[in-house]
């Protein structure tokens, strides 16, 4: 016991795969100073059971990136530490059954490509090249990833292992940590039944223990952590002569095939297959009184419940005959813990500074080695190379109990494959934080959707017009919300129209020195007393970290508000720059918002309010609306005179109520998306990211490089300044638009190569087009240039047009 450590740089706490990772590229970023904690022998956890697939493919820009760096990393790993693995680059083959199946591969297929992955559509006539033993019958498209396979995660694990202890990094076995205490200086001692270990930061990657480790950090101002730990199965079967027979012939395994509208994969598995079913019959463990989570259940699994994978082993059994010549070899039937959405939590633990997570990891084995490179990003720099935000465990707030982890996670493992269309609202989990105008909206004809909880209406639909979920399942524009978004926008801009936009984060911040400390964080100039405008913040290469708009009601006093989604992640950001000197408190749940637009709505403001309706746009002041105390913004996210009336959330009914019944028509977020589309307005974390800096972002006129204060990213925007950069955001319109608009990330073309990437896209009503923001590398971003978008595999040509609106370029319609 005399050379336990006492003391470490980082603490990790859990040996599986991606504990592991991090503690390796720490050291290979040359932190060797750190510790990794394991209670039981390494792999312990899920990963010892962990079926070890190893795909490229996945719906999720960042995702994607993240498993493309770890198979790159697989294909080198043993060489580089010295540890033989078994890696099997088999290929994949995956199967779709429809016609909005087909799209998808088409458009993950086209993202792979410009990523640099040799992923291809091929034709269902050729699946038999591939693999001889695949029935093609009702298949509508297939996608070929040559690089996909599977690992050995044991192996993968103890390679990782050591290349970190010869790096000098320290890993713990059988020795379970037990809590954590915080000192007055943000260093933490981590408690371990072989003693105490002080250290500058920890990592909770404990899998799915990570909710009982979350509840050490709660004392600090952590909070429960939302996971579900999920069964799932899959089973191995006796060797079958025809699989051995053809693997012998050819000298390597079957690709592996997943048939995800049946939802399961099928590989092969030493000389017999493995199956795996994402059931939608499935079961959460460990979620009752009569089912407690146990202190530990190392390499153990649960009883088998083979009956829950009936229809998918007979569906397989047609799909791939040869299964059905087989007996069961082995069944294994693990947790494996689900957030609410089935991606990870990678980034830092909320609440809780020197705090971070990684856990939750469904693809633990893919996303592994992507995920270590994420996590020491994380700990070393304090940002990461790509924006990580769909892994970020920020992205949950604290609508995110016990009762909506459950509903989601078994919701998100039943349709594991399920198509994330942009017009469908998943219905498990809803309801968590309600509008006082939620029962009018629904009234009214609102279609709701969730935005970091708060239930907001999508569009509003008339009588007679489809409401059921099965209508939102396309990509296509065309569906009967595109009829209730035209009426919408139509009244928003050419009469008078209401938003009720409960849920917008925002934040007081007070104390002398405060217009001070914001000049010296954000990149531009801040607005005078009474006045409001946009504020940027940057990490230290000059990106985006976020967008805030500055409200300011005296020298030092002033309102910050951003995206709902953004309530934890801005709040934790701008406190971590922050002196304590300062006070900044979230108001979010005391106020509510409605967005009235249109060219009538001075008129109609004017029978309900006492406001200065003559103030200019940006201006803010205290009025009354409907005899209630209101704060009026002359701002307009719709890009149309209008106004944002705040009050506080008691009185938010008794406002919308009067502005509805003094004729506004309701409109929804769909709308709201289409109309700022059409004025280039950015969206946070699409448009606004860490993936571009607030120059490529075409925000330059947000930036001050002379100004005195010396912001983050001062630097290195002005050496991009001098040298030029490499790419620019452009506005563009397609010239003949197919059925859908340009979804996230789609390639844009020039010259036979990608020279840029879609952030966002929409119809735009008003001027009778399909418009693209996105950036484009700067030779190519000229206005009048032609470019193609690929969507959905087909290319599109489209215009890049002037950097300003394509509606009412000069704001004299929002200025009126």
């Amino acid at each position: 016991m005399s050379d336990f450590p006492t003391t470490a740089r980082v603490v990790i706490i859990g040996g599986g795969v991606v504990g592991v990772s991090t503690l390796y590229h720490l050291a290979k970023e040359g932190w060797t100073d750190c510790v990794l904690l394991e209670k039981n022998e390494l792999t312990a956890g899920s990963t010892w059971h962990a079926a070890g697939n190893c795909p490229n493919f996945a719906p999720n820009w960042a995702v994607m990136n993240m498993q493309r760096y770890s198979l790159e990393m697989y294909r080198t790993l043993a060489d580089d530490v010295d540890y033989p693995m078994n890696y099997h680059v088999t290929g994949a083959l995956r199967l779709g059954h429809t016609k909005e199946r087909a799209q998808e591969f088409a458009q993950v297929c086209s993202q792979a490509q410009a990523m640099g992955l040799p992923l291809e559509m091929i034709g269902i006539e050729d699946v038999k090249k591939y693999n001889p033993f695949v029935e093609t019958h009702d298949l509508s498209a297939v996608l070929w990833d040559p690089l996909d396979g599977d690992i050995d995660p044991a192996q993968l694990t103890q390679a990782l292992a050591k290349g970190a202890r010869d790096l000098g990094a320290r890993i713990e076995r059988f020795c379970p940590a037990t809590g954590v205490t915080q000192k007055d200086n943000g260093e933490w001692i981590v408690h371990t039944e072989k003693g105490d270990i002080t250290c500058e930061k920890v990592v909770n990657a404990a899998g799915y223990y990570a909710a009982r480790v979350g509840e050490w950090f709660k004392p600090y101002g952590g909070r429960d952590v939302p996971l579900t730990v999920m069964s799932h199965q899959y089973f191995l079967t006796e060797e079958i002569p025809e699989i051995a027979a053809w693997t012998k012939e050819n000298g390597k395994k079957t690709p592996m095939i997943r048939d995800v509208d049946s939802s399961y994969y099928l590989r092969q598995d030493k000389n017999g297959l493995n199956l795996g079913p994402y059931e939608r019959n499935c079961k959460a463990h460990w979620v009752t009184k009569d089912d407690p989570m146990p202190h530990d259940f190392s390499f153990q699994l649960y009883p088998d419940d083979l009956e829950r994978l009936e229809w998918y082993i007979e569906d397989a059994m047609e799909r791939v005959p040869v299964l059905g010549t087989a007996g069961v070899g082995r069944n294994i039937n693990g947790p494996i813990p689900y957030a609410p959405d089935g991606l990870p939590m990678i980034g830092p633990m909320p609440g809780v500074t020197n705090a971070f997570e990684a856990h939750s990891f469904t693809f633990g084995i893919v996303q592994g080695g992507g995920a270590g490179k994420v996590m020491a990003e994380w700990l070393i720099h304090g940002e990461t190379e790509m924006d990580m935000w769909a892994v970020d465990p920020r992205r949950y707030t604290d609508y995110a109990d016990a009762e909506y982890c459950e509903a989601k996670a078994l919701e998100t493992y039943g349709h594991e494959y399920g198509m994330h269309f942009p017009h469908k609202m998943w219905p498990a989990g809803r309801d968590k934080k309600l509008s006082p105008n939620h029962d009018a909206l629904i009234a009214s004809g609102g279609q709701m959707g969730a935005y970091n909880g708060w239930e907001r209406a999508t569009w509003f639909a008339q009588d007679g017009e489809d409401t059921s979920v099965e209508a939102t399942e396309t990509w296509g524009r065309a569906g009967p919300w595109e009829a209730g978004i035209k009426r919408e926008v139509e009244a928003a801009t050419n009469d008078v129209a209401v938003l009720d936009m409960p849920g917008f984060s925002r934040y007081t911040l007070t104390g002398a020195g405060a217009a001070e400390w914001l000049r010296g964080q954000i990149s531009g100039a801040l607005p005078k007393v009474g006045r409001m405008n946009l504020g940027y913040f940057a990490d230290s290469r000059g990106r985006i970290v976020t967008e805030v708009t500055v409200i300011r009601w005296g020298e030092d006093d002033f309102w910050l508000m951003t995206a709902a989604v953004a309530q934890w992640h801005d709040f934790e950001f701008l406190k971590s720059r922050m002196p304590d000197s300062l006070t900044m408190t979230d108001i979010t749940t005391e106020w509510s918002t409605a967005l009235v637009s249109g060219a009538k709505s001075r008129d109609l403001m004017a029978q309900i309010s006492d406001g200065d309706l003559e103030a200019g746009w940006l201006s803010i002041q205290d009025a009354t609306v409907a005899g209630k105390p209101c704060k009026l913004f002359r701002i307009n996210f719709a890009g149309e005179l209008g106004w944002e009336v705040h009050s506080k959330f008691e009185d938010a009914a008794t406002v919308y109520t009067a502005i509805r019944d003094a004729g506004a028509a309701p409109f929804g977020m769909f709308a709201l998306n289409a109309m700022r589309v059409e004025k280039g307005y950015r969206a946070w974390k699409g448009d606004l990211s860490t993936d571009y800096t607030i120059l490529e972002g075409g925000l330059e006129r947000f930036v001050r490089l002379n100004k005195e204060q010396d912001f983050p990213g001062k630097a290195a925007l002005m050496s991009e300044k001098q040298q030029g950069s490499k790419k620019m955001f452009a506005t563009m319109t397609l010239d003949n638009p197919g059925p859908q608009d340009a979804p996230y990330m789609s390639p844009i073309w020039a010259g036979g190569e990608v020279v840029g990437e879609t952030t966002s896209g929409d119809w735009g009503h008003r001027i009778g087009k399909s418009v693209a923001l996105g950036m484009v590398r700067t030779d190519v971003n000229k206005p009048g240039n032609k470019v193609e978008i690929q969507i959905y595999g087909e290319k599109y040509t489209a215009t890049i047009h002037d950097d300003q609106p394509l509606w009412d370029p000069e704001n004299d319609r929002i200025r009126a």
